[in-house]
């Protein structure tokens, strides 16, 4: 994969620029933490080079100094919130967070339940930290929030919560998800720590938008697409403008929450420090890409593998038709539209030739591999098998799997597990392929190349299964499919 951003650079600069900021506010920092702190995909898709853990990576150079606070909501803990990428509930999300960050040698101070009004899922969940010994505090709904800022910082607003105790020097505030209550719950803590003449500060850690690039940049525009359910806008900063009259990049909820922010630093502080929502971030993601052009390409692919994500969630029933309107304005505005993904063509072309669902993947190379749909795969297998041949240079014509060992395999299907689809997924044609491996030099040769799809880009000509969805996500290929489904059943 050609890389675009410079992952090292990135890890060096950030966590230095932390360290001054600390500095900045007398070595007592709330840092809040936007996004995904691990696994971020979406980065390591627009920005080729940036590791999907970098952002855990460069806190684990500040481990020493930093302790991480989770944020939840007793709101969502109500509702049961799901993580639409994990699929689990954010109260789960939590649990999981503190394992993987404990694993990992951090300190997790404590976690925070925000937006308390007395839920009774919210107290269950507290007596269930608790008796892991896990420190919980209760942060309450402020009314008005964030308008009556004479209301939130007094004893009857911020001074109601319950100050979090912490002990180091960088106190990173995170969430499972957006809307979790971090920037209040930093603002809380500074509340206090000034109450109790303790000099502290805030600042933002977000990847997106990047700051220094400009507002219409391919990398930015498919931000606006991955937000494009929450409505985000990407805009010029205007208090930045105006304090320096130098052009950033912002988004429109910061830039409308920021007066009330410099309202609460001042009744906080007596003054706010920044003077502008783009001051208050600490993002140095710009500074590290190396190659504009593979950015702007990656990303330009980004908003069109959103565009057909929205019409596939229309056609299930569960999309919104603003959302994809809004993306079809990105790609206009990316000067990109699916005749510029290859793969899409490719497909299409296939299942015109063969009459059936098919699918198409480029390799990093540029070479084109389809796969149809047979008696014995479904057009997903196929093109995995296919492109693993091309790979390892392995004959077309060559079975790296004997048909007569994928016919026990479709009988077990169908007469012994219900199934009606007697094709072979990728996950069963892998499975039979490792099997082959263990007397078979091509198969095993073929095997070895699985490595080699990462990252690589696919389109399939009807919406895949979820069991297909989930392989090419695992094997870290980037699928889009038309939205349409190759079978009209009611009932499955």
């Amino acid at each position: 994969m050609k890389k675009g951003f410079d992952n090292e650079k990135y890890l060096a600069m950030q966590s230095e620029h932390i360290r001054e900021r600390i500095s900045q506010f007398g070595n007592k920092l709330y840092l809040e933490f936007g996004g995904k702190l691990f696994d971020d995909y979406h980065a390591s898709r627009v920005l080729p080079g940036f590791a999907p853990d970098s952002k855990l990576r460069m806190l684990m150079q500040l481990s020493s100094q930093a302790e991480i606070v989770i944020a939840i909501s007793a709101k969502d803990i109500e509702k049961n919130k799901v993580r639409g990428d994990l699929g689990i509930t954010y109260d789960q999300d939590v649990l999981r967070l503190i394992s993987v960050f404990t694993e990992r040698n951090f300190y997790v101070g404590s976690v925070v339940i925000t937006q308390y009004s007395g839920q009774e899922a919210a107290d269950i969940f507290k007596k269930r930290l608790e008796t892991q010994d896990i420190r919980v505090y209760i942060h309450y709904a402020i009314p008005g929030y964030p308008s009556n800022t004479t209301l939130i910082v007094s004893d009857e607003g911020y001074g109601r919560n319950e100050y979090i105790e912490t002990s180091r020097p960088l106190v990173v505030v995170t969430a499972p998800g957006p809307g979790s209550g971090k920037m209040a719950t930093c603002l809380s803590q500074l509340y206090h720590e000034y109450k109790r003449g303790i000099n502290a500060g805030y600042a933002k850690f977000e990847t997106f938008p990047i700051w220094n690039i400009p507002l219409k940049h391919p990398v930015n525009l498919a931000y606006e697409a991955a937000t494009a359910d929450l409505n985000d806008v990407n805009m010029i900063d205007p208090f930045h403008l105006e304090a320096y009259g130098t052009t950033t990049v912002n988004y429109n909820r910061d830039v409308e929450i920021f007066p009330v922010l410099q309202a609460m630093f001042e009744k906080i502080c007596g003054s706010c420090p920044y003077k502008s929502p783009t001051d208050m971030g600490v993002n140095m993601a710009g500074n590290c890409i190396v190659d504009d052009e593979i950015c702007r390409e990656a990303s330009r692919q980004e908003i069109i593998r959103r565009y057909y994500d929205s019409l596939n969630a229309l056609a299930r029933g569960n999309g919104k038709e603003e959302e994809a309107l809004k993306i079809q304005l990105l790609l206009k505005q990316a000067n990109t539209g699916p005749e510029d993904r290859p793969v899409v063509g490719a497909a299409l072309a296939r299942e015109e030739e063969t009459g059936a669902p098919a699918a198409a993947l480029e390799l990093h190379d540029g070479t084109i591999i389809t796969g149809k749909t047979s008696n014995l795969l479904g057009s997903s297998a196929a093109l995995i098998l296919n492109a693993l041949k091309v790979l390892a240079g392995i004959d077309h014509k060559t079975h790296v799997i004997a048909p007569s060992a994928i016919e026990p395999i479709q009988k077990l299907k169908t007469s012994y597990l219900g199934s009606q689809n007697p094709r072979l997924h990728i996950d069963e044609i892998l499975i039979a392929l490792s099997i082959s491996a263990a007397t078979s030099n091509d198969a095993r040769l073929a095997l070895e190349q699985l490595p080699k799809l990462a990252h690589c880009q696919a389109h399939a000509s009807v919406m895949l299964s979820p069991v297909d969805i989930g392989s090419f996500k695992k094997l870290s290929i980037h699928l889009t499919s038309e939205p349409r489904f190759e079978h009209k059943r009611f009932y499955k």
